[in-house]
């Protein structure tokens, strides 16, 4: 049975309450890693609040679209881990077909390395003489560690460190997309990956050119659009680059907003996509190829569990999840089977609900579950997720890579 997030499927998640929402699944995922607890069993409904919750059958549906979506392409899948920071996912990432995973912080870097996840690409750069020692520790220990450099100094400082190692570091040249982080593109870009190349402990491996402004550019039409023009300068720096015989192994970019957009550019190898895996109510509102009002390549498989603790005022219900649970992103969290109920999860503890009109009656101790505003942040205020399949916890996943920011 087809399993796209169409029309009929958001008007089922905003307007039917108390429902089972997902096909009955597949394959079990593996128990290995997986934090034992009593737990296992309950019913999603029967949990704690607020809890972190993952439609585990919804979440293999999108493992595996994205990779349909690509086939035929020549485009691999590099995954950031920022979305999830779970060696568990990552592994299901990778055993879906991932190319390696992509990783923002040198911490996250090792906690995914340490946890079996062999191939890793740090998208940020070190630059604090004691960040580059770690990062060439981390290197000689998994040859799989590729980190990102971004201006010659830099470059000069790994090169010194990866000879006081031992050891031959790769890198990859992060390129200024969207005035962020970077080298900016044409010459400096180049010249920067040539010292590379000329220096004995370092392996020039290729380029990122990651776009993040053009994620969220609602309109499948007006992101493309943006894309193609943003990599304009980005294609020509890499056309330098082959001319010049530089081995550009790696041309990676790219996310869940313009994952099936770059295929014609030339030389591009992979995706950075995270959001995909879970989704939530930023990507949801920009639109997709075939629905302009709704993001359907994907579904939502990451909810938050939340109880309601007051209903003292009409037509507003307080929860005991805030900005704690959700973060205070925008759009706000969805309520699923509740289409008029507006989210405020502006209090630190508290979340306010809104509403002119509700499909039942709500008294204190009910709950209620919520798409996520932007699953990224809300990942990191958690240390576990609970593994749904049939309505049940399954399995319950350590998020092991939480708060490591450094």
């Amino acid at each position: 049975m087809a399993h796209r997030f169409n029309r009929r499927k958001f008007l089922h998640y905003t307007g039917l309450a108390g429902t089972a929402l997902f096909l009955p699944g597949q394959n079990r995922a593996s128990q290995a890693a997986l934090i034992s607890s009593d737990e296992i069993g309950l019913s999603k409904w029967e949990l704690e609040t607020p809890s972190l919750c993952l439609e585990l059958e919804v979440m293999e549906y999108n493992l595996k679209k994205v990779h349909q979506r690509l086939q035929g392409t020549g485009i691999g899948v590099r995954p950031h881990i920022k979305t999830h920071k779970s060696p568990f996912l990552a592994k299901r990432q990778m055993e879906a077909g991932a190319l390696g995973v992509c990783a923002a912080k040198l911490s996250e870097s090792e906690i995914m390395l340490e946890n079996g996840i062999s191939n890793v690409l740090m998208t940020g750069v070190n630059v604090s003489p004691k960040k580059i020692r770690k990062a060439m520790a981390l290197r000689k220990k998994h040859p799989g560690f590729i980190q990102a450099v971004d201006n010659p100094i830099n470059a000069r400082d790994l090169q010194e460190a990866a000879r006081e190692a031992g050891i031959v570091a790769e890198v990859v040249v992060d390129l200024d997309v969207i005035r962020r982080s970077g080298v900016p593109t044409g010459k400096p870009a180049l010249e920067l990956a040539q010292q590379i190349d000329r220096s004995p402990n370092l392996r020039f491996m290729g380029i990122l050119a990651y776009d993040g402004g053009a994620q969220h550019v609602k309109g499948h039409a007006a992101r493309k659009a943006r894309t193609v023009q943003t990599f304009e300068p980005v294609v020509a720096t890499y056309e330098s680059l082959v001319k010049s015989g530089l081995n550009v192994e790696i041309f990676s970019g790219a996310g869940t907003g313009t994952y099936d957009m770059m295929e014609d550019i030339p030389g591009f190898t992979d995706v950075q996509v995270g959001s995909y895996l879970f989704m939530d109510a930023q990507y949801m509102a920009i639109g997709s190829r075939d629905n302009e009002n709704l993001y359907d390549d994907f579904d939502p498989s990451l909810t938050v569990m939340t109880t309601v603790i007051n209903t003292n005022h009409p037509n507003r219900l307080i929860t005991d999840s805030g900005a704690k649970a959700f973060t205070i992103n925008k759009p706000s969290g969805i309520v699923i089977g509740e289409p008029d109920f507006t989210y405020n999860a502006g209090s630190d503890e508290y979340g306010t609900i809104t509403f002119s009109q509700a499909n039942k009656s709500y008294a204190v101790g009910d709950k209620l579950e919520v798409i996520v505003p932007h699953c990224d942040p809300a990942i990191n205020l958690y240390d576990r997720i609970y593994g749904i399949r049939r309505g049940k916890v399954e399995s319950i996943i350590p998020i092991l890579a939480r708060g490591m920011s450094r």
